[in-house]
């Protein structure tokens, strides 16, 4: 019912074509753990790829809409910088780290890539 936004057609097609998978585990408590989360459902983080002390992050906006996203990490982060399609840090792109996250602001359907710098 309603626009595909409000229906979450997005998370449901990505479901369908990225199940989860149950995995047997130890029968020992873990808590609850996740290595990303977004403030807004108008932004999806596509993949997260790992280099040598980085993670190359990418996000888009899916809604056709100009929204301010707040992207959030339990990974240590250091630095933070935009970053273009190729993985080369933008000039003046760097990103303050707050408390909240990275703040990103997107322009209807746009793709951003960002860089962040680990801590060893």
């Amino acid at each position: 019912a309603g626009s595909f936004q409000d229906a979450g057609v997005i998370q449901c097609a990505y479901n369908l074509n990225f199940p989860l998978h149950a995995v047997p585990a130890s029968s020992a408590q873990c808590p609850a753990w996740s290595a990303f989360s977004v403030s807004s459902p108008a932004v999806v983080l596509e993949t997260a790829e790992d280099r040598p002390e980085a993670v190359v992050v990418r996000l888009y906006e899916a809604h056709g809409s100009t929204v301010v996203a707040w992207l959030q990490t339990s990974l240590p982060v250091k630095e933070a910088m935009l970053c273009d399609l190729l993985e080369r840090p933008a000039a003046r792109g760097q990103l303050p780290l707050e408390q909240q996250g990275l703040r990103l602001s997107f322009t209807p359907f746009h793709v951003l890539s960002v860089l962040l710098v680990l801590r060893q």
